[in-house]
């Protein structure tokens, strides 16, 4: 395999959030119902926002500037068993980016009220993009070992095992 040359991301913003350590964070957006929060895009690229406004969801890519450990098995949130690092969304993978769809309440002078979020606060934001359902969405899905413990969801929170 040829060798590869590091890629090199630099934070676009950064997201607040009422969460100040990751213990207790819902483990996925769609598990942070009402939970509001603000993302402030730097100056220089806040032109990227234009027609932003226009999608009730967007999707943030963002770097898990707090997570610690890497792992390639790990024991997931609702699980306790071990899997591979790239069967969950652990925030031990090799490169800590988090990704999550987050409903977009305004936007104004560079700061996008958000809900549902799961993330803490200070996190370096890495992208936005908009959702689109007839891109994001797909049918007859497998979701693995996910299918007995997805129902664990809305209870479980994040700990310290990644920090």
């Amino acid at each position: 395999m040829k060798k590869t040359k590091p890629i090199k991301y630099h934070p676009i913003g950064v997201i607040r959030s009422p969460f100040k350590n990751p213990e207790g964070i819902p483990i996925q957006s769609s598990a942070a119902r009402g939970v509001r929060g603000t993302v402030h895009v730097l100056p220089k690229y806040r032109k990227g926002l234009k027609n932003l406004n226009g999608f009730s969801h967007i999707i943030l890519i963002y770097h898990m500037h707090l997570s610690k450990v890497k792992k390639l098995i790990v024991t997931p949130f609702l699980d306790n068993k071990e899997h591979g690092v790239f069967a969950t969304r652990s925030p031990a993978h090799p490169n800590s980016i988090g990704v999550s769809v987050v409903r977009l309440k305004s936007i104004k002078n560079g700061a996008l009220q958000i809900e549902g979020l799961d993330m803490v606060d200070g996190t370096p934001l890495i992208d936005i993009k908009p959702y689109v359902p007839r891109f994001d969405i797909r049918h007859k899905v497998k979701i693995g070992w996910l299918k007995d413990k997805i129902g664990k969801l809305r209870i479980t929170k994040a700990d310290r095992r990644f920090t």
